[in-house]
């Protein structure tokens, strides 16, 4: 369609970081069905400041976020809100980003592609330098927690073509990890990470 915004493609297994001013969005498209994307994002004034989700969960009141929450970051302020949401809503708040010390307990013994690096890599590719990894929002990963707090690796709930929106509060920087995941089925029964897509969406009237 004319006039429509730019579908860029986030890699399987690597990342890519935007840019938004305050009043833009980002739509996040599960393009196949069954891809996690980690998902940062950052105050653009102060990289200090970022997307928190031991802050968000009780701000909200719940273990994962849905259409019309607020994202909110390690100083307590809502710096995203999820406008729209065409899935089942099931994403990840508790899991860490894996890291190559993660796959070296998952039995690797050489170095695997890993969302801790692609942020840091995301994040350079537009010459920001970042001294942390925050627990990002783990997109369309499914972690089922029983009644006696145990949780399992489920595969996600989401259909090819599932997209989320958010809308940035304030001047910020979003990053993404199409997760390299390829042992456990957090990307699907078949354990194939494969591309996802994002657009930049502009201000609303």
């Amino acid at each position: 369609m004319s006039g429509e915004p730019e579908r860029i493609t986030l890699p399987a297994r690597s990342g890519r970081a935007a840019r938004l001013s305050a009043g833009e969005a980002i739509q996040i498209i599960n393009t196949h069905g069954a891809q996690v994307v980690d998902t940062w994002v950052f105050n653009a004034e102060d990289t200090k400041e970022f997307l928190s989700n031991e802050h968000m969960r009780p701000t909200l009141g719940k273990l994962w976020p849905g259409k019309g929450d607020a994202l909110i970051t390690n100083r307590r302020r809502p710096i995203m809100t999820i406008e729209e949401d065409t899935s089942p809503g099931r994403h990840d708040t508790l899991i860490a980003a894996c890291d190559d010390f993660r796959y070296g307990l998952l039995g690797c013994s050489d170095y695997h592609d890993n969302c801790t690096d692609n942020l840091f890599a995301a994040m350079r590719r537009i010459g920001i330098d970042i001294l942390e990894c925050p627990s990002p929002l783990n997109l369309w990963m499914n972690i089922p927690v029983a009644e006696d707090g145990s949780t399992s690796w489920g595969e996600p709930l989401s259909r090819a073509g599932d997209y989320v929106i958010l809308r940035a509060r304030m001047d910020c920087v979003v990053a993404m990890s199409a997760c390299p995941q390829d042992i456990l089925p957090i990307n699907g029964a078949a354990c194939r990470p494969t591309e996802a897509h994002y657009r930049i969406l502009p201000r609303t009237a």
